[in-house]
């Protein structure tokens, strides 16, 4: 029983680690990638088609406005 005690606590604490890491690796990235280059888009003077297309949808359906 002691056995099973130790490797089921190792076990729950490599797991939260493993998993806590990993969730924290696709946020950073998703950060990095996406977040950010939209951020340097709507910073700049001339914006770049694709932001008049996805501006245009969001003006089209108020369902996917922010807010």
């Amino acid at each position: 029983m002691y056995g099973f005690a130790v490797s089921s606590l190792i076990g729950v604490c490599l797991g939260f680690m493993f998993g806590v890491g990993c969730a924290l690796a696709v946020m950073y990235s998703i950060y990095m990638g996406g977040y950010r280059a939209a951020l340097r888009d709507a910073g700049r003077d001339v914006k770049p088609d694709r932001w008049f297309e996805e501006q245009a949808k969001v003006d089209k359906d108020p369902e996917k406005r922010p807010g």
